[in-house]
């Protein structure tokens, strides 16, 4: 159960707990390849094939492990190396990145999240963290949060409780004082318990909870997390 009397800060994860991801990852796919259809032919045609743009990633990864968790780069270097495996202009690699970043930042909330984001800010400093590279400011819900925290900017993620805790400094709490809400079981549920922090699980699409530790509570959304909030 949740100590409602010792929570003064929230921290909350993006993907798939505010806005679902994937529908966002496959437009920007799509914008991508559509846009070297026109300059890069060759490379739009790979980087349309899901399996061949993993083996990109992976290739880059092995080639590059300084990357670590920054996103932006990996994404960079995949269109590089796609280009130059099919010898087209590197020049391209900026112009294409910028397509296909604009793109990541058009979320679809969903329907709940912006009155709910309204509610609670009025009453705790919100925090964001995130392992993607999606900026709240970016997505159009930037004035709700106190501060945002990505992996790749700070040079570790979620799960490792040294993020949880960097939020609530910006917070201005101790990690104990502060309520993590998110929808991935491992990185935001154990995780933020591992930080020691009260967690409540988003589970909108009815998933079974496998692990021995629990969360501090379960919601389908973030209008439910209001309502408990309010008890």
């Amino acid at each position: 159960m949740l100590e409602m009397k010792k929570i003064r800060a929230i921290t909350m994860d993006l993907d798939d707990t505010l806005w679902p991801v994937w529908p966002v990852m496959t437009r920007a796919e799509n914008a991508l390849s559509n846009w070297l259809a026109a300059h890069a032919p060759q490379t739009a045609a790979l980087m349309l094939q899901a399996d061949r743009r993993l083996a990109l990633r992976h290739q880059v990864q092995k080639n590059r492990p300084d990357i670590g968790l920054d996103l932006g780069t990996l994404r960079r270097e995949m269109i590089r190396l796609a280009l130059q495996l099919h010898a087209e202009d590197t020049a391209l690699v900026e112009p294409a990145y910028q397509v296909f970043i604009a793109e990541r930042m058009r979320v679809d909330l969903f329907v709940e999240v912006r009155p709910a984001l309204v509610w609670l800010a009025a009453r705790y400093p919100l925090v964001a963290i995130s392992n993607g590279n999606a900026d709240p400011h970016l997505v159009g819900i930037g004035e709700h949060f106190h501060a945002a925290f990505s992996a790749q900017e700070f040079g570790v993620g979620k799960p490792d409780p040294r993020i949880f805790h960097a939020a609530a400094a910006a917070a201005g709490v101790q990690a104990h004082e502060v309520l993590h809400v998110g929808d991935d079981a491992e990185m935001d549920v154990l995780g933020g318990l591992n930080a020691g922090m009260q967690t409540v699980w988003v589970n909108r699409v009815q998933r079974e909870w496998v692990h021995e530790a629990q969360p501090h509570a379960k919601v389908r959304n973030l209008r439910q997390l209001c309502a408990l909030l309010q008890r």
